[in-house]
């Protein structure tokens, strides 16, 4: 083992060590269109031999079975795969691997290599063999040296063996890794439709897989027929003078090992020309990377559509066939349609027929049979419904790619247990729900329509209306504000009126005054607020619900009889509770106090909420509630103050009359 003074390890991650206070194994993950020896992200693993917890079980890490609670019940029913190959993007690669031990009797070189020695053989199950002159990275962290990701000690491997190590001399954390990734780099997507008519003999079920492997076979074949067309365009507005759509065909792409050397193939001046075209064809030529928000806006993005339909003539006469396969039996016709929906990473200079057979058929290839995988054992008996999708969690500079199964909700707990594998593979959090459809990017639109949408209800609504709001005047407080965006949802909106008086007095708890009751749907308000919370940070897709879509929640799981939907009849906050636990998932804490006077002693625990979960909070309940969207409270003194949200507010949705009409005010106690 030597040091050498020109090896320079970069981290363009920025999240490195997600294996913290224990020992654990990480993989690391790099890209050949970046300088050597990049990381860009990193993956945990999740599977290790039962004798050591430091070498990874490399079939079911290459496959990524998860061990739930009940193994079996997951092996059988394959809904919580997710192939490291399918998981990240083509163009990004696993180059090596992280050991964080409580070994103190061994030397370090020796940990060291034995992480070489692990990505090695997991790059052989992945890649195959034809990968061997790629530099491997071996990171180790003692547990009793250090506890962050700074304390790493990083090696290499040039020749991929355990024993011929060299100690990185250097290594470089990147403020703007960002910059590194995407000013030469580009996302590309490809979308690919497929319907698979699969006959079978009725009397033998077991005919169907072989017809469905058959088929992506079959597919394979297709994606470099000479005659499959590839069209690769700039997915952004055409624009005048912008770059033409290239057009691709099979007989550009590298000819198959297997094709016969008397096998002449002639090409036009278009199809030449075609070949020598990069992908900087379709970079935008004024891209500031500075100030790069998201891949979704400021990334370049390539289109490749797939045309295999026969439109070009062949070189010489040909009559029509047909292939005739007689039944033995009575047959039967089962179709499964696949949405493929695949990702790659290309940098600017990267040729487009390289990026087309390098990147795109490879990565089509590997996520038809992910969803092979995941469908075989239960083919016949439940077809279930997968697609991709695509995701850019906090701290990753790149996306990931998951096939969900869109059969269950995502409430349901085969799929809660799939995303808390992945949280745990990616290193996310469990206390937010980061990998939920609504998290997930939309690259199909063009830049400042990313996120899609259409038929969203109360799209139109005021956000944040508090901010602006002027000083609550608590002398030295502490002020413990809602995290992130809302929609203000008041009486009248919608068009519904929930807000015609009611004959009644009631003691006003925050007021501390009686005050005359007016209107029954400040609750229902306040939990649409909520609700929007939890769709402006993504957590969920389901559209906010109008007052009869709550009601007839709580019907449905029996709170309220059949007699509640459309009437006017209040909610408090245990309806509150149960209607997010129905449509979100989402468990609640309910806080009693007797009165108004008893609120400024839940401060405390009130400020610690904000601080740790984020989400508004509906106070009081039946016929007076209001949402909750901070404190400002001084532990000395025990002066403190309430940022209100109110839903009785019935003026027009103008700011200055939200303010200073009562919408939002700041109660002070």
């Amino acid at each position: 083992m030597g040091i050498q003074n020109d090896v320079e390890i970069r981290i363009l991650c920025r999240k490195l060590l997600i294996v913290k206070k224990e020992a654990g194994l990480q993989w690391l993950i790099g890209s050949p269109f970046l300088p050597s020896l990049s990381i860009v992200s990193t993956l945990r693993c999740l599977h290790t031999t039962s004798d050591d917890p430091l070498s990874p079980h490399l079939p079911k890490e290459s496959v990524g079975v998860v061990l739930g609670v009940n193994l079996m019940y997951f092996l059988q029913n394959h809904l919580a795969r997710h192939e490291i190959k399918s998981l990240i993007p083509k163009g990004f690669e696993v180059i090596g691997a992280v050991i964080v031990h409580d070994k103190n009797e061994l030397k370090l070189e020796k940990i060291a290599g034995d992480a070489i020695s692990a990505v090695r053989n997991l790059r052989k199950i992945l890649y195959g063999n034809g990968n061997g002159d790629q530099v491997l990275v071996g990171a180790v962290l003692g547990l009793t040296d250090g506890s962050g990701e700074r304390d790493l000690q990083f090696f290499i491997s040039r020749t991929g063996k355990s024993r011929n190590l060299e100690k990185a001399s250097t290594v470089v954390y990147e403020t703007q890794p960002e910059k590194q990734v995407w000013e030469k780099g580009c996302i590309v997507r490809c979308e690919l439709p497929l319907n698979l008519p699969l006959y079978y003999a009725s009397n033998n079920p077991k005919d169907v897989e072989d017809a469905y492997t058959r088929a992506i076979e079959g597919v394979e074949h297709k994606l470099r027929d000479p005659q499959v067309a590839y069209v690769i365009e700039a997915q952004s507005k055409p624009s005048p003078g912008g770059p033409e759509p290239v057009i691709i065909h099979g007989t550009e792409l590298e000819p198959p090992a297997e094709l016969p050397r008397n096998v002449i193939v002639l090409e036009t001046a278009e199809e030449s020309l075609a070949k020598s075209i990069t992908c900087s064809y379709f970079f935008v030529e004024t891209k500031n990377i500075s100030s790069f928000t998201s891949v979704e806006e400021d990334a370049d993005k390539i289109l490749v559509s797939v045309m295999f339909n026969r439109s070009r003539s062949n070189l010489k006469p040909a009559a029509p066939n047909a292939e005739f396969y007689p039944a033995m039996g009575e047959a039967k016709l089962l179709v499964v349609n696949h949405k493929l929906e695949v990702l790659a990473y290309a940098t600017k200079d990267l040729l487009l027929t390289h990026m087309v057979s390098k990147l795109i058929i490879p990565g089509l290839v590997d996520q038809l049979h992910s969803l092979k995988n995941k469908i075989f054992p239960d083919l016949l008996v439940q077809h279930p419904l997968l697609r991709p999708y695509h995701f850019i969690p906090s701290g990753f500079v790149h996306p990931v790619t998951v096939l969900y199964e869109l059969s269950y909700g995502e409430t349901e707990m085969k799929q809660v247990e799939v995303r808390r594998s992945l949280h745990l593979r990616l290193g996310l959090p469990f206390d937010r729900p980061l990998l939920r459809i609504a998290n997930a990017i939309n690259l199909s639109s063009v830049k400042g329509n990313t996120r899609d949408k259409s038929n969203r209800r109360g799209s139109s609504l005021l956000k944040d209306v508090h901010q602006g709001i002027p000083s609550s005047g608590v002398s030295g407080g502490s002020i413990s504000l809602i995290q992130g965006s809302y929609e203000y949802y008041h009486y009248l909106h919608d068009g519904f009126d929930d807000s015609f008086w009611k004959n009644m007095m009631l003691y006003d708890c925050r007021l501390m005054r009686f005050a005359e009751m007016r209107g029954w749907g400040c609750a229902y308000r306040s939990l649409q607020t909520i609700i929007s919370w939890f769709r402006e940070q993504h957590y969920t897709s389901i559209d906010v619900p109008s007052h009869r879509e709550i009601q007839q929640a709580l019907v449905e799981i029996g709170d309220k009889d059949p007699s509640f939907i459309g009437s006017g009849e209040w909610i408090g906050a245990i309806e509150l509770s149960f209607v997010l636990d129905k449509l979100l998932g989402v468990s609640c804490k309910v806080i009693n106090v007797r009165s108004g006077a008893e609120l400024p002693e839940k401060c405390r625990e009130l400020a610690l909420h904000f601080e740790t979960q984020g989400t508004p909070i509906m106070i009081g309940g039946g016929v007076l509630a209001y949402t909750l969207l901070g404190v400002d409270y001084n532990e000395t003194s025990g002066d403190c103050a309430f940022l209100i949200l109110d839903p009785h507010y019935t003026g027009n949705d103008d700011i200055k009359k939200i303010v200073n009409g009562g919408g939002v005010d700041e109660e002070g106690c």
